[in-house]
């Protein structure tokens, strides 16, 4: 497995400035991708061209590239998404709020490729842009108590793809769980909900990228979030 560090905070809006030096202390030994806060599309064309296995953000924009260059690919990629957020806000600036929306608009990705698990704050025009789009989405709500069911429809979908894109953005468990990042939402997942969805995923034949994104160590309690994205890495290496 090849880990790529992407020291970028660049697309978070600054709104969690500190999240580029999660990589360091997540990967060591991993290699340092050429990214410029300044620079959003020089950032992207390094993401996009970029080989690795496992890319350790970073704010969640770096997915745009990654997923770019990943689906050129290949004939059928998808992507699954564990996140707080659709990261679906409607505006023409790729950042770690809309770069979904950008894949799915510039058809970089299927609509039906799209799965998104662990939503609890949608903002009205995101809404509106999952219902028009028919986006996969599975919320907290829907989780609750009914982890196997959803992991067993999320599993048997990926399978229909020829390469599989796994993103877990940390704000997906709960603050409790995970207090150091930028949007800690109430109501989220525990450890032990999103590791059993790892532990089964990491087994999908068709897995071929993982990034793990929005960690800030600057807003962390004791070194619990930074813990937790350390175990999540075990499950792919």
């Amino acid at each position: 497995m090849v880990i790529v560090k992407v020291s970028y905070s660049g697309g978070c809006l600054g709104k969690n400035i500190g999240c580029e030096k999660a990589p360091n202390l997540l990967a060591d030994g991993g290699k340092d991708l050429d990214v410029d806060n300044g620079n959003v599309d020089l950032t992207m064309k390094n993401l996009e061209n970029a080989d690795g296995d496992i890319f350790i953000g970073g704010d969640h924009s770096i997915s745009y590239g990654i997923f770019k260059g990943f689906s050129k690919k290949l004939k059928n990629p998808g992507l699954v998404v564990f996140d707080a957020h659709s990261d679906c806000y409607p505006e023409e600036f790729v950042n770690h709020e809309n770069w979904i929306y950008h894949l799915i608009t510039e058809r970089v990705l299927k609509k039906e490729n799209l799965m998104i698990i662990g939503l609890r704050a949608l903002d009205n025009k995101e809404r509106i842009f999952l219902n028009e789009y028919r986006i996969r989405h599975f919320t907290m709500d829907q989780l609750c108590n009914n982890e196997e069911d959803v992991c067993d429809s999320i599993m048997e979908s990926a399978l229909l793809f020829d390469g599989a894109y796994l993103s877990i953005d940390i704000d997906v468990l709960d603050p409790a769980f995970a207090p150091g990042t930028g949007y800690t939402e109430p109501g989220g997942m525990s450890t032990v909900q999103l590791f059993y969805f790892l532990r089964r995923l990491s087994n999908l034949r068709n897995l071929k990228i993982i990034d793990l994104v929005e960690i800030n160590p600057d807003k962390d309690i004791n070194g619990i979030t930074v813990k937790t994205g350390l175990e999540i890495i075990k499950f792919f290496k």
